[in-house]
């Protein structure tokens, strides 16, 4: 059973007609209980890194978000679930993530020609073998709505790069935790396999 955190503020019913579409029991909750519960765990998130952060702590699911981690449930965070994870973000200064992972959430640098945010379709560079990219074919094209990448202290948890006007680390993989700045519900076939991996991973690596 895969649980999908409600906190007042994410993509929830897009993520679970396509975490349904590949054929997984889907519940969306914000009860720590329920999440706990969960065999799967799913944070995703859209809008600013301030303003979502402060609806998880109002939710009271910080210290959930850190249990269901520490217990070694498969977990994904997608596009601002990924943000969260880091210390912080430029996009709101002040503002402490959940510091699962040391690190920067920073603006992509503006480019000629650049449009920001970076919004379509872009391909995938794996930069290590990771259970969320099995069965893919070579540099898969999946879809991105964002302004802000990671920037990880330790940059051997970085799964997947793309080109915008740099290298940008857009994927992630440590242990039990996944995530993607990309979308996986609106990527189509692609998007559907690496959810349909993430549901089908157990714990082997």
């Amino acid at each position: 059973m895969l649980a999908i955190i409600d906190y007042g503020a994410g993509n929830l019913h897009s993520v679970q007609k396509a975490c349904e579409a590949v054929g997984e029991q889907v519940y969306i909750t914000s009860n720590p209980e329920e999440i706990l519960a969960a065999d799967r765990v799913i944070l995703p998130g859209v809008g600013a890194f301030g303003d979502c952060m402060q609806s998880l702590t109002e939710s009271g699911l910080v210290n959930t978000m850190h249990q269901i981690i520490e217990q070694e449930k498969p977990f994904l965070g997608i596009c601002l679930g990924m943000h969260m994870l880091f210390s912080s973000s430029e996009e709101s200064p002040g503002v402490k993530g959940l510091d699962v992972f040391h690190g920067q959430i920073v603006r992509i640098p503006e480019s000629k020609g650049l449009k920001i945010p970076q919004m379509g379709w872009n391909s995938l560079q794996f930069t290590k073998e990771s259970p969320l990219f099995y069965g893919l074919p070579e540099n898969p094209f999946v879809y991105f709505v964002h302004s802000y990448y990671m920037q990880p202290e330790d940059t051997s948890i970085i799964a997947a790069t793309c080109e915008y006007g740099k290298t940008l680390p857009i994927a992630l993989h440590h242990g039990n935790v996944f995530a993607t700045q990309f979308h996986p519900e609106k990527s189509g076939d692609v998007g559907l396999k690496i959810l349909k991996n993430f549901m089908e991973w157990g714990g082997a690596f």
